[in-house]
């Protein structure tokens, strides 16, 4: 049925109510070819390609609108609208003279007046050349100067966001944080469309720790412009910061949609893949980020972290060894190559170290990287007295970075023992656990051998290694020292969270191993909650511990103790006790494992624990070194050897240079 003018007309504005803009535009147009000079239809068309920003199209249809209907007072004051919108400013004033004349409101012409004028002035900004002068000093590193004519911009145009726009830039990236917010949000004000101003500020935000706000301006960006790849990649970026590994994965791999060639975001989602212990994933990712920019010694070295967490030394040493050649500053790498090799007496990197380390204007967290590899190096070289001296500089410049509070540590302590017996009367019954998984616990001090162990244990059949998984403090910590109070459903609630997470991480095995080993100070939690599951502690002696400890560059932020011999002792006292507490208040439920005893005898001591395990037995636990698992930890190197004796006796060997310190264990002559 053919539809009349007037219905068509009606279609078209129920259409355009409803957001369903192509048919409300179709609907208009067919009532604009029966009646070209259709007042409203014309007017209405108008405001729809003002709406999906086609001001310009707007002007002769809102012209013929007037045209047909000149007293329509809400022709004129979308026509002025759009004219501002366009940059006609001059038209728009004549225009506003001429509404007046046909009777629109004096106060809403007044607002049009006041917003024309405004616009004006921000349109008035600075000439081309000096835009283009600013961006040149920018991106010659010419920052000061840069600066300068930023600042007199914003003087001249005071209403116009570009030089707003570069001076947070600029002082964002000469490390002025603070400062750079404020013109940051100015000229986000003044462009509230401008989806790169949004993403600047959002980039400022996120650096000052301000997570919510910056995710929120991170998201206006996109919804300004949906196909900004770089924005959908800062803010993986920060997902992946604020362990929210699924949404920064979603949101890098739509980056790479929108971009393939965005090499910053493939190297973001290998980093996020790491993060989700996908190591095979973070090996193509960060692979496909050096396809697209060759010379990208972030992803050289992250390639070749991963290469080494996969057991295969040789291309991980020659992964690193490209992250240098590209960038031979790049300390970390330095650090990373010297924990994947055995230095000669005559080695090229040894003596780049040591330039670096002279170097006067080298960055104090680039100097403590340096500190790191150059001890690992003097102690392959044997050169204990160098060897500990910049394990010491190391760890003064990582604690002065870091920073450590034992009162803290030990209320922290207390509070895990004083929590115990409100969460423990809530203990959950075995009867109660339905899982098609039994979680395997792997806890003691760092460096400990709990890798080891688990590398054991995951070489049988029947078990997946899944690695340091950092579920229970997710889901747990508010219960065992925050806010959440102890209960039935609280617990249960935890238990189902945990074991979701799990079963994640299983690949279809019936046991899987967490070894996060600082899982030991929520023995409490777990004891509570998964009555089945087994805890593994092991036990090391004292001094190897705490010396392991003192010469481990770690990654995480959390680990503030290890960075000073006395903080590392009284964190281990802190340790001994609480383990002690446990044993008491739950007797036989952790089976202890003594590295020294398990490096001695090793098929007797894993014959033991696979049984403890209620497994049966699997020649593989007898050869963890042959395990092509992803190890993610510090001790990603030693596990793919065979077992070894004496690697307890290596702190000996400073032994000259400790004053003693390890005599807080009681120690005789041959432990």
């Amino acid at each position: 049925m053919e539809l009349t003018v007037d219905q068509a007309f009606q279609r078209g504005i129920a259409a355009h109510k409803q957001g369903k803009l192509r048919n409300a535009e179709r609907f208009y147009r067919a009532v604009l070819q029966a009646q070209p000079n259709h007042p409203d239809a014309n007017h209405n068309l108008g405001v729809l390609a003002v709406a999906v920003g086609k001001a310009l199209d707007s002007l002769p249809l809102f012209e013929q609108a007037l045209d047909a209907n000149p007293k329509t007072e809400q022709f004129w004051l979308n026509y002025i609208d759009a004219l501002i919108k366009v940059g006609r400013f001059s038209i728009a004033e004549k225009v506003i003279i001429e509404a007046e004349q046909n009777g629109v409101s004096a106060e809403r012409l007044y607002f049009l007046s006041q917003k024309l004028q405004k616009t004006a002035v921000i349109a008035a900004g600075p000439s081309q050349a000096q835009m283009n002068h600013a961006i040149e000093l920018y991106q010659a590193d010419r920052l000061a100067e840069a600066h300068a004519l930023a600042m007199s911009l914003t003087q001249q145009f005071p209403e116009h966001p570009f030089g707003w726009k570069v001076m947070g830039v600029l002082l964002k990236q000469m490390g002025r944080l603070d400062e750079s917010l404020l013109p940051m949000k100015k000229s986000v004000l003044l462009s509230q469309q401008d989806a790169e101003a949004h993403n600047n500020l959002g980039a400022t935000l996120r650096a000052l720790g301000r997570f919510d706000e910056a995710e929120a301006s991170y998201k206006k960006a996109i919804a300004l412009k949906p196909d900004y790849a770089e924005v959908h990649n800062n803010l993986g970026n920060m997902f992946t910061e604020l362990g929210r590994p699924a949404e920064a994965e979603a949101s890098l791999r739509q980056a790479i949609s929108l971009k393939p060639d965005l090499a910053e975001a493939h190297y973001n989602l290998g980093n996020t893949l790491q993060e989700l212990g996908r190591l095979d994933g973070a090996e193509v990712a960060y692979k496909l980020a050096i396809a697209h920019k060759p010379d990208y010694a972030k992803a050289h070295n992250n390639l070749g972290n991963t290469l080494q967490k996969l057991g295969r030394s040789d291309d991980a040493e020659a992964s690193l060894r490209q992250a240098i050649a590209h960038q031979p500053n790049y300390a970390e790498a330095h650090r990373n190559l010297a924990n994947n090799k055995t230095f000669s007496s005559k080695d090229d990197q040894f003596t780049q170290m040591q330039e670096l380390y002279h170097d006067p204007n080298i960055s104090e967290s680039d100097r403590c990287h340096i500190c790191f590899a150059l001890a690992r190096a003097s102690d392959n070289l044997e050169d204990c007295a160098a060897a500990f001296q910049f394990y010491a500089d190391g760890n003064a410049l990582r604690k002065r970075q870091l920073g450590y509070d034992k009162t803290q540590d030990k209320k922290l302590f207390e509070r895990l023992k004083a929590s115990y017996p409100r969460i423990s009367a809530y203990t959950l019954e075995s009867e109660t656990i339905s899982s098609e998984h039994s979680p395997v616990f792997i806890v003691g001090m760092l460096r400990s051998g709990t890798t080891l162990v688990e590398q054991i244990i995951s070489s049988h059949q029947q078990v997946t290694g899944a690695g340091e998984l950092p579920f229970v403090a997710h889901y747990g910590r508010s219960l065992v020292v925050g806010p959440t109070p102890a209960g039935p459903i609280a617990l249960t609630t935890f238990r189902e969270q945990y074991l979701g997470a799990l079963e994640q991480r299983s690949e279809g095995n019936p046991f899987v191993t967490d070894k996060m080993p600082h899982n030991f100070l929520m023995i409490g939690l777990i004891a509570a909650t998964l009555p089945d599951a087994k805890i593994i502690h092991v036990k090391r002696d004292p001094a190897a511990v705490c010396w392991a400890n003192y010469t481990q560059y770690f990654d995480s932020e959390d680990l503030t103790y290890c960075y000073d011999i006395h903080d590392i002792l009284h964190h281990h006292d802190l340790y001994l006790d609480l383990m002690k507490y446990w044993h008491q208040q739950l007797p036989n439920r952790i089976y202890d494992l003594e590295y020294e005893v398990l490096t001695e005898d090793q098929e007797e001591e894993t014959r033991k624990l696979v049984d403890h395990l209620g497994l049966d037995w699997d020649d593989a636990c007898m050869s963890p070194h042959k395990n092509k698992r992803g190890v993610d930890t510090a001790s990603f190197a030693q596990v793919r050897k065979h077992v070894y004796r004496g690697s307890s006796e290596r702190w000996k060997r400073f032994r000259p240079y400790l004053n003693g310190v390890f005599d807080h264990f009681n120690l005789n002559s041959t432990r």
